[in-house]
Order: structure tokens, then C-alpha cells, then sequence
């Protein structure tokens, strides 16, 4: 008998978790948008609008590296009511800080094993990133390559 060891590359775990998140956001009730890029420049994996108009973000780790190198997750809060990692089963994620939230996810979904909590935008930011999430959605609708967001 044959043993293939099947290895999955870092982007094709980034890819498989921003999925299940953005499936996770879905079933939740969120509207997702994959990379955005916020006003400060930063890009978010994951940004989502809930129904009573809460701007989530989700940034994906993909492994211990890809969090030990990029230590930018407090640059997302201003532009979001709550924020969480998401990453895979196998991520150690005692390693991740306790403030926001933890998401764990596949490729076909995922679970909430951390609340993100809220933090209100003021509504004048609110105002304005609710109003620029829906144009950088319409224009991904109509075919545009976009992914600023224009405040």
C-alpha cells in the first residue's frame, strides 16, 4: 500500500480559512467583503456589515508564522465594532491574545469559540464606513477590480 502525504501550502490555508469565516459570517447574518483595504491603509481579510449595521473584522492567520510576523491587529480596530482571528483547527491558539474574538475555521465553515467584543464606532465613522462598504460591494458587483475603501 501507498502512503501520499498531502502538504498544504500557507496560501491554501489562508484561502480554506477565509472561506469557512466568510461562510461563518454569512450564517450569522453578516454581508463579508474579502480584502479591504481600510483608509489607514491596511488590508483586512474579512470585513462585514451585520443587519443592524456592526462593521465586523476577521483577520486570517494561517499559521504561528504568518502571527508572529504580522503583529498589526490593533491598526483594524478603529475602523470596526468588533474584531477576531480566524484561523484553522490546528493553529495554537493559546499563543493569540484573549482581547478579540477567536474564530476557528475549514474550508466549509467554522465555530465561535470567542465572542469579539463591542466597541461602538462613533456614528459619524460608522456613517461613513457603512456608506463606503456599500460602494466598494456595488462596485465588486458591477465587475470593478476595487478593494478601497473611499471615505
Amino acid at each position: 500500500m501507498d502512503v501520499t502525504v498531502v502538504t498544504i501550502t500557507r496560501p491554501e490555508i489562508t484561502a480554506s480559512v477565509t472561506r469557512g469565516a466568510a461562510r461563518l459570517l454569512v450564517d450569522l447574518g453578516y454581508a463579508p467583503l474579502a480584502e479591504v483595504t481600510l483608509p489607514n491603509g491596511r488590508r483586512a481579510d474579512l470585513m462585514a456589515l451585520s443587519p443592524r449595521g456592526e462593521i465586523a473584522i476577521v483577520e486570517v492567520k494561517s499559521g504561528l508564522e504568518d502571527y508572529r510576523v504580522d503583529r498589526k491587529w490593533h491598526e483594524y480596530l478603529p475602523y470596526c465594532d468588533r474584531f477576531a482571528f480566524a484561523v484553522a483547527p490546528e493553529f495554537p491558539q493559546d499563543i493569540l491574545p484573549l482581547e478579540p474574538g477567536l474564530i476557528v475555521c475549514d474550508g466549509f465553515g467554522g465555530a465561535v469559540l470567542r465572542e469579539a467584543p463591542s466597541t461602538a464606532l462613533a456614528p459619524a465613522r460608522r456613517k461613513a464606513l457603512t456608506i463606503a462598504f456599500a460602494r466598494l460591494a456595488a462596485m465588486r458587483a458591477a465587475g470593478v477590480a476595487a478593494s478601497e475603501l473611499t471615505i
